[in-house]
């Protein structure tokens, strides 16, 4: 990807080396939006399911506030990509939605942190909290996602950072609010397949992103596709549980199939359309 002389945002808070006090409510889950014990029916997201987890409940970080000149590097690089998707969006907002689009704080943090949302160690992995509009990321993430997740290169940690952003776009477009008020009739297998809709339509928007992107700037090198969706089929819900459990569990599923974030970030990519992401009325996910 390239990045290195692209601008950096104005809306990054660097929390790394900071503790936490103890108490407030615990968020679970990860590798998408935010899930906390109070509103975790919001999202549709079991914490007994949702990689295997139990609730986070990790010592305040030790680490200092000196950071490596690799971990420097990469909260460069997330400011970057920040910074493009809140170019990106601007003008998707202004030109097609119509409105302002309100951007939002991405926070660095080491080991532990707390959000409007409430505390969460690093392996819920990073996460939207839309109660305070932040993003939150623990650049250790990475080496997971690469050495775990089998999904290096900059342009996989790019795309975890722009679905994020997408699900702040939902956020900014009421979709969250549309989904609460219709989650509270159904039942707990149908609140999962729409909690599944909302992760799917946050990858296409991280889809439509890149591709807006790599049209006004150029930003797309060779191989970088290839690595967004490896990252995208590496944390399909169907792959995560049979890593944690041997066997995947089709009605707890939360985020989708590989082949599902896959087909979802794909079609995003192609086609840069907004109307294109509508999961929620699509014959087949």
């Amino acid at each position: 990807m390239r990045w290195e002389f692209g601008r950096k945002s104005d809306n990054v808070e660097d929390r790394r080396g900071q503790g936490v006090s103890r108490g407030g409510v615990t968020i679970v889950g990860g590798l998408g939006t935010v899930v906390i014990a109070l509103i975790a029916m919001f999202f549709g997201i079991d914490p007994s399911i949702i990689l295997d987890q139990a609730i986070v409940d990790t010592p305040p970080s030790s680490s200092t506030q000196n950071s490596s000149k690799e971990e420097d590097q990469l909260a460069d690089f997330v400011s970057v990509v920040l910074a493009d998707t809140e170019d990106t969006w601007t003008q998707i907002f202004q030109q097609e939605v119509g409105g302002k689009y309100q951007k939002p704080t991405l926070v660095l943090f080491s080991g532990e942190v707390q959000s409007a949302c409430g505390r969460a160690g690093a392996a819920v992995g990073p996460f939207y909290c839309p109660a305070d509009q932040k993003v939150y990321i623990d650049l250790s993430f990475y080496e997971d996602l690469k050495n775990r997740h089998r999904a290096p290169g900059d342009f996989a940690q790019a795309y975890v950072i722009a679905h994020e952003i997408g699900h702040h776009v939902q956020n900014l477009l009421g979709i969250n609010q549309q989904v609460s008020a219709l989650r509270q009739r159904l039942s707990e297998v149908e609140a999962n397949k729409l909690s599944v809709m909302v992760e799917l339509q946050a990858d296409c928007f991280a889809g439509v992103w890149a591709n807006r992107a790599d049209e006004a700037r150029n930003i797309l090198e060779s191989g970088d596709i290839e690595e967004a969706l490896n990252a995208a089929s590496s944390i399909g819900d169907d792959r995560l549980q049979k890593q944690a459990r041997g066997y995947a569990i089709p009605d707890s599923f939360t985020h989708g199939t590989s082949a599902q974030r896959v087909r979802w970030f794909k079609k995003g990519l192609e086609t840069g359309d907004l109307e294109q992401c509508n999961t929620f009325e699509a014959t087949n996910l």
